[in-house]
């Protein structure tokens, strides 16, 4: 009898359980992702709104390098006075950059630093530029550059080249080399901007390489002097590169993935 007795109460126990269990409803999973992937879709579509009229500011200070100095500069002209711009452009590019990446601010960290923090961090970022600059320099004239005539003008072709190229690395990553290596390795990019970054970087390169071409030639043309070529290549690299990155960007915005995604 007892046997039974507890027989029938597991019994009732167990269905009372049964009873009790809580039913969560199931949802598809496209309700769960949907609002998700739709809110990292409008956060990607607006840095790369960001992004291109940064890129429109950037290209607009090159325009204003060739129109703005012949309202102050007699004969002023890109094959005439052509270290004058070389010098102006780089202003002019450097400017904007800095002015455009302290108010977009695409990698602002929520950390405070201190003044003296400040100051370090711009004096590496200038000898970096200087490092840059006479690293480039030396480059040129491994590849066939004159060694001692056409000092200054290979020089400041090095400034230039380093103005389209280290000094949105400087502006958006910092003196971190670690940083640069890894946006331009294979999988290292972490946003929109390092992305950007690495398009326009090469097709600098490339526009440089492209714009060496046409020097042996016997055109006689006078934009054929070194390195009057090379420069315009590299500015029309840079140019390309920030028309093409947005538009590459927005064009595979739903294949992109980032390692901070």
């Amino acid at each position: 009898m007892s046997v039974g007795i507890l027989r029938v109460a597991q019994k009732k126990t167990s269905k009372g359980c049964r009873g009790n269990v809580l039913r969560i409803p199931s949802l598809p999973l496209n309700q769960l992702i949907g609002p998700i992937a739709t809110q990292e879709n409008t956060m990607k579509d607006t840095d790369i709104k960001r992004l291109l009229y940064t890129h429109l500011l950037c290209i607009f200070s090159i325009v204003l390098s060739i129109f703005v100095p012949s309202f102050f500069l007699e004969n002023f002209s890109i094959l005439e006075t052509h270290l004058t711009w070389l010098c102006i452009c780089s202003v002019f590019v450097t400017a904007v950059n800095l002015v455009l990446y302290l108010v977009v601010k695409p990698n602002a960290s929520s950390k405070r630093s201190s003044l003296s923090y400040k100051v370090t961090r711009f004096l590496k970022c200038c000898i970096y530029f200087l490092m840059s600059c006479f690293f480039f320099h030396v480059i040129f004239v491994l590849y066939g550059a004159p060694l001692i005539e056409l000092v200054l003008e290979t020089f400041l072709f090095a400034v230039i080249l380093s103005t389209f190229t280290t000094v949105p690395c400087l502006c958006l990553l910092g003196p971190n080399i670690k940083a640069w290596l890894r946006v331009f390795s294979r999988n290292g990019l972490t946003s929109i901007w390092e992305n950007s970054l690495q398009i326009t970087t090469i097709s600098s390169f490339i526009g440089t390489w492209l714009g060496a071409f046409p020097i042996p030639l016997d055109w006689e043309r006078p934009w054929q002097v070194w390195p009057i070529s090379c420069t315009l290549g590299a500015t029309f690299g840079y140019v390309a590169g920030l028309v093409i990155s947005p538009l590459w960007i927005y064009w595979n915005r739903k294949q992109l993935t980032y390692k901070n995604n």
